[in-house]
């Protein structure tokens, strides 16, 4: 028997696991946010990595994969934090940079650069897509946003930030 899992397992995982929200931004999945990086084949396991090291809300993610997979009958497969390569705001799905819009926080653009690294960069307002916007402060409500404000419509947002 192979300890590769098949193609039609792997999808049936990702299937279940792109139900999982992400605890801090419901309306994204941990599969859209890029957290789930894969099922490894050997050994076989659901493999995970956090937005940074310190994230407050790994224990709640690892969580949620875990009970969705084992609801879903995928109880044998273990689920795994992997902290290398670190997370990048570049495995955010174009659905889950969608989402993020939609649900009125900037996206981070993919392939950034150091300006957006810095908070340099010109920023979208997700309300009215004004450019004409400014970093209030580099922490915003949770740990991987920052706190934005458009001075068209001036109203405040969240950026993800760019790591």
């Amino acid at each position: 028997m192979s300890t590769v899992p098949s193609a039609a397992f792997v999808d049936a995982v990702m299937t279940v696991l792109a139900t999982v929200p992400d605890p801090e931004i419901p309306v994204v999945s941990v599969v859209d946010l890029g957290i789930v990086r894969g099922v490894r084949a050997e050994p076989a396991a659901v493999l995970i990595t956090p937005t940074y090291t310190g994230c407050p809300a790994t224990l709640a993610i690892e969580a949620s994969v875990r009970i969705a997979l084992d609801q879903a009958g995928f109880a044998a497969v273990p689920v795994e934090t992997v902290l290398s390569p670190p997370w990048s705001t570049d495995w955010i799905t174009d659905q889950g940079r969608q989402r993020l819009l939609d649900y009125g926080i900037a996206p981070p653009p993919k392939g950034a650069d150091s300006r957006s690294l810095r908070g340099e960069d010109f920023v979208a307002c997700p309300r009215c897509a004004s450019t004409d916007t400014v970093e209030v402060s580099r922490f915003g409500s949770t740990p991987c946003k920052a706190l934005w404000r458009c001075r068209s419509c001036h109203e405040p947002f969240d950026r993800f930030k760019c790591h």
